[in-house]
Parts: structure tokens; C-alpha cells; sequence
């Protein structure tokens, strides 16, 4: 099937592969750490999100290609993806009892109204920082076939390691017939252990060499991959002229890439945000509306976007369908505790088709 200059398999065992670290993450609420007494426990990963959400509320075959550590934190994340309907491809560490391998901890309060949600991490000795090119028989994996693959920016910055890693995948994904995508994800915390935003560009221009579809925003195509683009600081986060003047950019550093797509979001107060989503697919663009949307855990928002813009190209839908997904499935997503999704397809289009919140009788 080729669409939305896209030629995607029409039969195979995986609709969609990622590769990517997984993590827990530690939600004390409203209450930030400093006095936090409990905390509910979210199994994470950029990666794996897009994966899970694609299994439970789309209903596609999913796999996760990622580190695992055999203690009772990796139980439990082992868990949750049998839970979520993934199918792993785990590079298995053994824990030695005192300090490692691990799985990483993000620690992620939601803030309140004027106060903003808090991110720091845990990353020493991850197990996902030690993964390797080489780690996993790709051979092997794609044989039955799959659809798509899909990898991040935060993977990429763990090490030294992983984002060679990216790069090899990618390329095998390519030669076994796969559409590639890769969530720029920047995060300047994680790069400027090692190389800052030169090291980024460096790494990351590597795997995009073999990507099709770009999932990132402004600062991540700046920062990222090194592409010129405006001063985007004082303008409103839901003007889309910054992402425009800057297609032309990546298309001429990239022209191996047929689409890119960003979340469009201003943030009012924690729980008040104004939510859009843009995309450039196949040479135009297309915009969703906005909503103003009441959040109750915003991680996760644009990993819920990504899967349901995936989902959209991998069946085919027009790119204005495929954008109108990805943006009602992000939205729904905030309104959910946690990373991963807790609606159904029926859900997410009945928000794309316009929707409402009255109560369904």
C-alpha cells in the first residue's frame, strides 16, 4: 500500500516495532517530592508508550525491543507490557544485588495550577545505557515482517552506545521493508552529560539518515538535528509559521524524510492547556483544531499523539485524518493517570470527528 508517500507492507507479524529504554515512574500527584508520603507507580518509555498505545487502544500486533533487569522492578515492568499486549525482545541484565544494573526511575510530581509539574531522574547504571549494536538479531526479528519501526531521542542520549544502535536498527528496518519513524525527543539534561546539543546533532543526523516520518518540534529540529529555523521564544505555542519556515530546511538536510509532525500546546496553568497538532506529509500541511483541554497527568501527551498519527499512516487514512488521531488521542491521553492510554478506538474517534464530553447513556 503506498500512501501519503508511504509504502507500508500489507501483511506481516508486527504492525510496529519500537526500540527504546523502558522506566518507572514514581507519581506522588499533587503533592511535589520535597513532602510527598506515597507515590503510585507508572510503568514508562517514550518507545514503549507509542508501542502500548498502539496495542490496547488500536488494536495492532506491537513489540518492544529493550533492556531488562531480572529483579522485582523488572517484574514488574515485564508486567505491564504483557498487560498492555507487547510482545518483548529483551536484551535480559542481571542484577547484583546492590547496585545494578537498573531500570531507570523517572520522579514526576503533576503539579497544580500555577505551580508546574516537576521531572528529574535515576538514571545510574541503566541497563538501557548499556545496550549495544550487536545486542539484537534484527535478522531474525523483521523475518516474520514488520509494518513499521519506531525509536527516540531520549534512547538515543542514554549512551554512547545506543544511539549506534538506533542507527543500525534503523537501517536494517529499512532493508526489510519498513516504514521508520523517530521521536526527536531532545533533552538537553541527558546530552550535556556527554556532548551537549553538538554531540545530539552529530548522533541523531546519523539516524535520520534511514527515518521516513519526524515527530518533533521547533527546538527539537534546532537542537536535534541542526536545522536553521527562526526565533521561536515569544511567539504563541500554537502558531505554526516557526514549523513551516522550517520544513524546507529539514527537506533539504533530509529528503529521505516524507513527513514530519509536532504537538502544538500553550499551557495556561498546569491543568489548563490549549492543544493542536501540525504535520508536513507527502509536500503539504495539515493542521488540527485546537482544544482546550482540562488535564489530569500530562506525560505522555505526545506519545499519545504519535501513536495515533502512526496508526492513522499505517491504515491509510488521508493525512488530515491521520493528524486528527494522533491529536484526539493525545488529548484524551492527559485525561488519564499515567503514561500509556486507557481509551478505546471508538473513543479517540469520536474526539477526531468532533466529539464531546457529554456523558455517553
Amino acid at each position: 500500500m503506498n500512501q501519503n508517500g508511504l509504502n507500508i507492507k500489507e501483511k506481516a507479524n508486527l504492525d510496529l516495532l519500537s526500540l527504546g529504554a523502558m522506566v518507572n515512574r514514581l507519581d506522588p500527584g499533587n503533592i511535589p517530592f520535597r513532602k510527598a508520603t506515597e507515590c503510585k507507580i507508572h510503568v514508562s518509555g517514550g518507545e514503549f508508550n507509542v508501542a502500548a498505545n498502539l496495542s490496547d487502544c488500536f488494536r495492532l500486533n506491537t513489540g518492544i525491543a529493550t533492556a531488562m533487569v531480572d529483579y522485582p522492578i523488572g517484574n514488574l515492568i515485564k508486567e505491564r507490557v504483557r498487560a498492555m499486549g507487547v510482545r518483548p525482545f529483551f536484551k535480559e541484565f542481571k542484577h547484583n544485588g546492590v547496585n545494578g544494573p537498573n531500570m531507570a526511575t523517572v520522579y514526576s510530581d503533576q503539579g497544580f495550577g500555577v505551580r508546574a509539574p516537576v521531572v528529574f531522574y535515576n538514571r545510574s547504571n541503566e541497563a538501557a545505557a548499556l545496550l549495544k549494536r550487536g545486542d539484537f538479531n534484527w535478522s531474525e526479528i523483521f523475518e516474520g515482517g514488520v509494518k513499521w519501526f519506531h525509536s527516540g531521542g531520549i534512547f538515543a542520549a542514554l549512551s554512547e552506545s545506543t544511539g549506534d544502535l538506533i542507527a543500525e536498527a534503523m537501517k536494517a528496518a529499512k532493508e526489510a521493508g519498513a516504514v521508520t519513524s523517530f521521536d526527536l525527543n531532545f533533552r538537553a539534561k541527558l546530552w550535556n552529560i556527554w556532548g551537549g546539543e553538538e554531540k545530539a546533532v552529530e548522533v541523531l543526523s546519523k539516524i535520520v539518515e534511514n527515518v521516513d516520518v519526524l515527530v518533533g518540534n521547533e527546538e527539537d529540529l534546532q537542537k536535534g538535528l541542526g536545522v536553521k529555523g527562526p526565533e521561536v521564544e515569544k511567539k504563541s505555542k500554537l502558531d505554526i509559521s516557526a514549523f513551516v519556515e522550517m520544513i524546507e530546511n529539514v527537506a533539504k538536510k533530509y529528503p529521505n524524510v516524507k513527513a514530519v509532525a509536532t504537538t502544538l500546546r500553550e499551557v495556561h496553568a498546569t491543568n489548563k492547556h490549549s492543544w493542536s497538532a501540525v504535520a508536513w506529509i507527502d509536500g503539504k500541511f495539515v493542521q488540527a483544531p485546537t482544544a482546550e483541554l482540562q488535564v489530569m497527568d500530562r506525560v505522555g501527551g505526545g506519545d499519545g499523539f504519535a501513536s495515533g498519527f502512526i496508526y492513522g499512516l499505517l491504515n491509510g487514512k488521508s493525512a488530515e485524518d491521520s493528524v486528527r488521531l494522533g491529536w484526539a488521542h493525545g488529548a484524551l491521553l492527559t485525561t488519564f493517570p499515567g503514561d500509556t492510554t486507557m481509551a478505546t478506538l471508538e473513543d479517540v474517534e469520536a474526539f477526531a470527528e468532533g466529539g464531546s464530553a457529554r456523558i455517553q447513556r
